[in-house]
């Protein structure tokens, strides 16, 4: 198979903005800690946001260190007879800051159900009154820090399905 390096910056942001998920790791004293994350990255702020339970694991983690690496993955689907899986991943770090301003934790649940949901609309007025918005914890991988990714590509004479398949 084919690996790629990918350093332009408007194919960062895209991967960044297709992918439905991202992982972070974070360190939890000496031991790591791994956590999948429901994610809405804007390309103008350079943010990964991020929701959370409002008490937990994962917020006492980044209280005590909120440096984080993650990785924002598009599985573009398993080759069969191949052993060969084909991917774009984007590498990001950062410091995670906890958004706590009501303004700001409705943008950024508005860029995560634009990013994830495939009829925004409603769902944007459903989950984004003062109420709803105010029990909800929101975290922000600020100016992200996101330096490389890879495109595991095809073996020759294989076509990796679009990213939609």
């Amino acid at each position: 198979h084919r690996e790629q390096q990918i350093t332009d910056t408007a194919e960062l942001d895209r991967i960044l903005t297709e992918a439905l998920y991202a992982t972070l790791s974070m360190c939890d004293g000496d031991r790591p800690y791994l956590v999948t994350i429901s994610h809405g990255y804007d390309r103008e702020r350079r943010c990964l946001y991020f929701h959370s339970a409002p008490k937990g694991r994962k917020l006492d983690v980044l209280a005590a260190n909120p440096r984080v690496y993650g990785q924002a993955l598009i599985d573009l689907g398993y080759l069969h007879g191949a052993c060969d899986h084909l991917y774009k991943t984007v590498n990001f770090e950062g410091v995670v800051t906890l958004v706590t301003a009501v303004d700001e934790k409705r943008h950024a649940l508005e860029v995560m159900i634009r990013q994830l949901e495939r009829d925004p609309d409603p769902v944007i007025r459903k989950l984004t009154t003062d109420r709803r918005i105010a029990g909800r914890s929101f975290g922000a991988v600020g100016r992200c820090g996101c330096r490389h990714g890879r495109v595991i590509g095809q073996p020759a004479g294989r076509r990796a399905p679009a990213a939609s398949e």
